[in-house]
């Protein structure tokens, strides 16, 4: 039982991940192969590994299912392999404001420059 629910609990942020992923590429989409190796990277540590495979056919089958219907978020690009968010959608337009106050925030966090004087030793 907690493995079915850890492994619920990946594939959610497997789906957060593609989507932040997709919300960086823009309008020009990109490919399966380099979603899957941000997710891959993102999510493999030295004491949870993951499976390279395991983690690209779960994207392709998000991907594919996600993008059947033309009101869907996600998109096929009319190059074989490119997925991209429609951003014709409010939905998905309101999902990069989100994701961009996150990046923002992050950002804001990060640690000042230290402008302190070097310690001399003699």
């Amino acid at each position: 039982m907690i493995t079915a629910l850890f492994f619920v609990h990946e594939n959610m942020t497997y789906d957060k991940e593609i989507y932040q992923v997709l919300a960086e590429a823009g309008h020009h989409g990109i490919s399966v192969q380099k979603i899957s190796k941000h997710v891959y990277n993102a999510h493999n540590t030295l004491f949870t590994p993951i499976d390279f495979a395991d983690v690209h056919n779960y994207v392709t089958q998000f991907l594919l299912r996600n993008s059947k219907d033309s009101n869907s978020i996600i998109e096929k690009t009319s190059t074989r392999g490119i997925y991209r968010l429609n951003f014709e959608l409010r939905e998905t337009q309101q999902l990069v404001l989100q994701f961009t106050e996150t990046h923002d925030a992050n950002e804001s966090l990060a640690p000042e420059e230290d402008l302190s004087l070097p310690l001399l030793f003699e």
